[in-house]
């Protein structure tokens, strides 16, 4: 059976995971080894000569990557916002374009605003929900890439990509997909017309918040060689044990992602009978506005709710403060559950622009404990207000 026509858990199980041949092994090695010494002056042994280049170790979670989303070629870095600071370099020049969702996650932006910026990259955020809006913007900019989010990080956003490939690429544009909030598992971005897709594999990927990480995934040839080659050249890549545990991770992403689909569902809807909260940001509610869209492109709803609080951010910050289960810190997609106050935390870097977090808003990556025990803790943290 050929690997595209594999089950999407049979895949992330074996995809570049073969058994050792000298021992049989069945959990693949991981090759700490910097250096490899070649057969002979210019002849490799299996291609492998300096660490930062290549690594058996890396090259097996690419390979795993790239069957996970439905890609030919994968790249693994050292955290997600070093692959994306990849990709942009090598596929876009000073003078060049991003137009990039209104909504987008503010590493991202800082990224591409503060730090691209003054390189030359310029960018406008928009509503990526509008196509009349984004063809405008691309023709008015002559953009060469766009940047969509979808779920969105942390406002819960549906776009349907789909339709925003079709817009981007009548207007000769790259678009790219940041896949971490919905993950290989729940929504495949390049068979729905990405050109790239990106992740911070330190979330859904990795799982156990314990791994820092990011991926760039892509079909096209040509865009796989300019992208290896800024990996290569630049150097921000995996090391060995880092890219075990992503593949570790990733093996039992398909379980994960329906526990914590299953588990937010029961907590997004107990926040909504709640009398504190002004709303509650989860696409899997029917009255969301992207909950058809959602439906359509994902096969679940995800792990991820955002609420807002009626009283404030005084409220918002008293419950992110009083949980037990949910532990207040950065990050996302974990086993445990966790909470953050975007407004001061992820999103810090975005105050004073459109793409600013209302303060009254709290994130939740739901995690895979019992549902129950979940909401049991929130409602003693509501007790505090």
């Amino acid at each position: 059976m050929s690997q595209n026509a594999q089950g999407f858990n049979t895949r992330f199980v074996h995809a570049g995971q073969e058994f050792e041949p000298r021992t049989g092994a069945v959990v693949p090695p991981i090759h700490f080894s910097t250096t490899y010494a070649p057969e002979a002056i210019g002849k490799l042994r299996g291609g492998y000569d300096y660490g930062r280049g290549t690594n058996p170790t890396r090259d097996a979670l690419q390979e795993q990557l790239a069957a996970a989303e439905g890609g030919r070629h994968a790249f693994s870095f050292s955290s997600g916002l070093a692959g994306e600071d990849s990709l942009i370099r090598a596929l876009l020049r000073p003078g060049d374009h991003i137009v990039l969702g209104n909504d987008a996650y503010g590493g991202s932006y800082r990224l591409i605003d503060r730090v691209l910026g003054p390189w030359g990259v310029s960018n406008t955020a928009l509503d990526m929900s509008d196509p009349q809006a984004l063809a405008a913007a691309i023709d008015q900019h002559q953009a060469k890439m766009v940047w969509l989010e979808t779920p969105s990080n942390p406002m819960m956003k549906i776009v349907d990509i789909q339709a925003v490939a079709e817009v981007t690429h009548a207007h000769g544009a790259l678009l790219v997909v940041d896949n971490t909030f919905a993950s290989p598992f729940l929504q495949q971005p390049l068979a729905l017309g990405a050109d790239i897709v990106v992740h911070s594999t330190t979330k859904y990927i990795g799982g156990h918040s314990d791994v820092v990480g990011g991926a760039v995934i892509v079909n096209d040839d040509e865009l796989a060689g300019k992208i290896g080659f800024i990996q290569f050249a630049v150097g921000a890549v995996s090391g060995p044990l880092d890219a075990y545990l992503t593949t570790r991770g990733l093996k039992t992403l398909g379980v994960r992602m329906r526990a914590h689909s299953e588990n937010a569902a029961q907590v997004a809807a107990w926040l909504r009978g709640r009398r504190e909260v002004e709303r509650v940001l989860y696409p899997g509610f029917e009255d969301h506005p992207g909950h058809d869209i959602a439906k359509k492109q994902m096969r679940d709803f995800g792990g991820m709710v955002s609420v807002q609080f009626a009283g404030g951010a005084q409220a918002a910050r008293t419950v992110a403060e009083s949980t037990r289960l949910f532990q207040l810190a950065e990050s996302l997609g974990g086993i445990e559950s966790l909470m953050n106050y975007p407004s001061e935390m992820t999103h810090a870097s975005v105050k004073g622009t459109e793409l600013e977090v209302p303060e009254n808003l709290v994130r939740l990556s739901v995690g895979i404990e019992d549902a129950e025990d979940l909401i049991n803790d929130l409602e003693q943290a509501f007790a505090k207000l």
